[in-house]
């Protein structure tokens, strides 16, 4: 392993906070791998760039030589992370959870090295509790620690409604803790509360304490509100190649800088050397960023083609004429179902994405927008489809 000292300065980049600092360089100089406690509730199918800073951290972690425990909250998932809520989530069934679990799984694993993680399901150990266990874990903290809470306080002061199992939620999380013995828990600016309410529950359970390493939000493409897909500035994992290059290609140049920070390893002094000089143009920084990202999560193959496909078409004035060469015929009425056209070209991920894409008016063949699902076509001819400002292709339909 690098040395203690060496470790926590590599670890420190990117961190709001660590807590309590020494503990950590304490913990790195005992030679041995430490277990780096990273939870994940899988409330929605897909993870955007935002769920990612944490991860990437996590596979810092492993790159060091440590041990990543990655808890998916099957269990607390039904509950529902209170943190910066100002409201009660709504409560998820278990089919829901287990759905999105899985492709929660699919898409760490882009980042993470699969062989060097242990998965835990925090249903394990918290759904066989007992009410009376429960009614134990209850008092080990008070209502008036839990209203420290920057989100509790408000929606407290507000009148909105703050359900008991919430105020549960931190204890769970706090007690997955205990259960795996963490030496270090990472977690957003939002997770602060619950990570050192770990801390105490270890202490209360004669535990060596977890250092609590504090990330923070990243901003979306609007460069001011927290990354999140109901703001619509996100930038999603699973999303296509060329989308994922086109939205990084639209923030802007300090964010840039931003995500490199968060989402890289890279050499950041150097990066900013080389900007402030000239040597380096923004442009150029972007398209790597863009190009790092693409490859970690579609691979090498699918970075080079986006990028080229980003360099045709909005430098060189080009479209993507080989990607898709043919598409089925017509059918005897002369009409194509655009939803499976543009699905079969690969720019939506679903029938239903491509359905809600026309219906915003997001659809465009040879640059007339279109507003039905289908498309007059009689005859063999080229199509060049456009969806948003970002993913063109030209087809023939036979």
């Amino acid at each position: 392993m690098m040395r203690p000292r060496e470790q926590l300065e590599q670890l420190e980049r990117g961190t709001a906070t660590i807590i309590p600092r020494d503990e950590l360089l304490t913990k790195l100089a005992e030679g041995r791998p430490l277990r780096v406690k990273l939870g994940v509730d899988p409330t929605a199918p897909d993870i955007h760039l935002g769920h990612t800073v944490a991860l990437t951290k996590l596979r810092q972690f492993q790159d060091l030589g440590h041990q990543a425990v990655l808890i998916i909250g099957d269990f607390t998932a039904l509950v529902g992370d209170p943190s910066g809520r100002s409201a009660t989530r709504p409560q998820l069934t278990r089919e829901a959870v287990a759905a999105a679990a899985q492709t929660y799984q699919e898409q760490v694993f882009k980042i993470l090295d699969r062989s060097r993680v242990e998965v835990r399901w925090n249903g394990e150990w918290l759904a066989p509790l007992r009410f009376e266990d429960v009614i134990r874990l209850g008092a080990r903290s008070t209502v008036a620690r839990m209203l420290e809470r920057d989100d509790f306080a408000g929606r407290y002061r507000d009148g909105a409604p703050i359900g008991i199992h919430e105020f549960l939620y931190p204890l769970m999380q706090a007690y997955d803790s205990v259960e795996i013995r963490a030496d270090v828990e990472l977690g957003g600016t939002d997770q602060t509360f619950n990570i050192l309410l770990g801390r105490q529950l270890q202490k209360d359970s004669g535990q060596p304490q977890q250092v609590a390493v504090i990330l923070p939000l990243l901003e979306g493409t609007d460069g001011t509100a927290k990354m999140s897909k109901s703001l619509g500035n996100y930038i999603g994992v699973a999303e296509p190649p060329a989308e994922i290059f086109g939205k990084v290609m639209s923030i802007s140049d300090e964010l840039m800088l931003r995500y490199y920070e968060l989402l890289t390893h890279e050499n950041l002094a150097a990066l900013r050397a080389a900007l402030t000089s000239g040597q380096l143009h923004p442009m150029e920084a972007k398209k790597r960023l863009g190009a790092l990202l693409v490859e970690r999560f579609h691979g090498a193959a699918a970075a080079a083609a986006a990028r080229q496909g980003f360099e045709q078409r909005f430098q060189q004035h080009q479209l993507d004429a080989g990607a898709l060469d043919e598409i089925a015929a017509a059918p005897a009425d002369g009409r194509i179902w655009l939803p499976g056209l543009l699905h079969a070209a690969k720019l939506v991920k679903s029938n239903s994405d491509a359905r809600r894409l026309i219906k915003q008016r997001a659809v465009r063949i040879d640059g007339e927008t279109v507003e039905s699902e289908d498309y007059a076509c009689a005859g063999p001819r080229e199509l060049v489809l456009e969806v948003g400002k970002r993913r063109a292709i030209r087809v023939r339909v036979t």
